[in-house]
């Protein structure tokens, strides 16, 4: 299995728990400091953190798998004809793992999902979307091929790659300059004007733009203080 898990660390747990709530997203695991929310298509954990700390308003990117091992021996081995092993078997501060290596010296952890089954009760046409930023799109987009991500054509931009995970979520490959770094937003394949509507009637600011590609959310931050913190997007999928 493959599922997409960033997990978003903040100080403001009770904000975000209303954002996610409002987007139709469901609690599925909630133990103090880590919670865990699912969407229609994808998981978002979210870990609390000290306000006002380095990793405060940061996402880690960072996927589920069934069996670690099983894991970690197929990403290496389809990754043998051009000389990488990506996955490392490891154990981090939560426990055993399995650390993923991109060329560009971006890594992220895929854990064994606590639990497989995705919430029936998410509204259907939200899906979490983890992005990898990196001076070398190609590898990293390999990288993800190699962990068994299923892409998915994206028709005008040479140096960007989609993904789907096979048991929910997206994960996409954008350019960009320094070092490797993470973003995080979600995808509605229903009536975006609704949930722009549903969102502003629960108190969210939100306002809806219009462009070539599509339409796109844009969702104050909860992590926001002043007007620092980036607007969460939320984009239009037909």
């Amino acid at each position: 299995m493959l599922r997409v898990r960033p997990i978003h660390f903040t100080s403001r747990l009770d904000q975000w728990e209303r954002l996610l709530t409002d987007l139709g997203m469901i609690r599925t695991v909630d133990d103090g400091s880590w919670k865990e929310y699912d969407a229609g298509s994808g998981r978002l954990a979210l870990h609390a953190a000290e306000a006002g700390s380095a990793g405060d308003g940061t996402t880690a990117f960072g996927v589920e798998v069934g069996d670690l091992a099983e894991f970690a021996r197929r990403t290496n081995e389809s990754g043998v004809e051009d000389g990488t092993s990506p996955a490392e078997l490891t154990t981090a501060d939560h426990g055993d793992t399995c650390r993923i290596t991109g060329e560009d010296g971006f890594s992220f952890f895929a854990d064994k999902a606590a639990h497989s089954t995705q919430s029936a009760d998410a509204d259907p046409a939200l899906a979490v979307v983890e992005v990898w930023f990196t001076p070398d799109a190609a590898a990293a987009a390999q990288t993800l091929r190699r962990m068994g991500a299923r892409l998915r054509p994206v028709p005008d931009d040479d140096e960007t790659a989609d993904f789907t995970a096979k048991n929910g979520g997206v994960l996409m490959v954008r350019p960009g300059n320094g070092n490797a770094r993470s973003g995080l937003g979600f995808e509605y394949t229903g009536d975006l004007s609704a949930l722009r509507d549903r969102l502003a009637a629960a108190g969210h600011q939100v306002t809806m733009t219009e462009e070539a590609f599509g339409r796109t959310l844009h969702v104050a931050n909860p992590d926001e203080v002043g007007a620092d913190a980036p607007a969460l997007w939320v984009s239009a999928r037909h």
